[in-house]
């Protein structure tokens, strides 16, 4: 969603899917290191939210990078 603020912005949705505050941080932090250091920089001024799925908590930062990347290789053209 476009915003106004003139610079992409990230929404994070972590559920608990009855893991541990310890796991739903690092899984927030690794979204928010991916985030910041290969898509902020390239995406237009848009709202982006970011659901995580219950796999994701056992993915690891390259599998959650990936991800990311392909999400913004077919959204951003």
């Amino acid at each position: 969603m476009d915003n106004s603020a003139g610079h992409p912005r990230l929404g994070l949705i972590v559920p608990k899917f009855q893991t541990t505050a310890v796991a739903r941080n690092r899984l927030r932090r690794r979204l928010k290191e991916i985030w910041r250091r290969e898509l902020q920089g390239s995406l237009p001024p848009w709202d982006t939210l970011i659901r995580a799925r219950r796999d994701a908590y056992q993915a690891s930062f390259d599998q959650l990078r990936s991800q990311l990347l392909q999400w913004q290789a077919e959204v951003v053209r």
